[in-house]
């Protein structure tokens, strides 16, 4: 079974680096924060990179 990311919400901070480098599995809310909205968007060691790159550090797998 593939991992599922998710965001912590009350953590981010809204920079959207997740969202600028991978679109096609982050998105932003109307509240300006980030949210998953395709978990297997991506191959697991790219979304690896960003959850390492996050500054918030506010990125996690399930």
């Amino acid at each position: 079974m593939a991992k599922e990311v998710f965001v912590d919400q009350d953590e981010c901070t809204g920079c959207e680096l997740c969202v600028d480098t991978l679109p096609e599995v982050f998105e932003m809310t109307s509240d300006g924060v980030s949210k998953v909205h395709n978990s297997s968007g991506a191959d697991e060691d790219k979304i690896q990179d960003v959850i390492d790159s996050c500054p918030a550090e506010c990125i996690h797998w399930k």
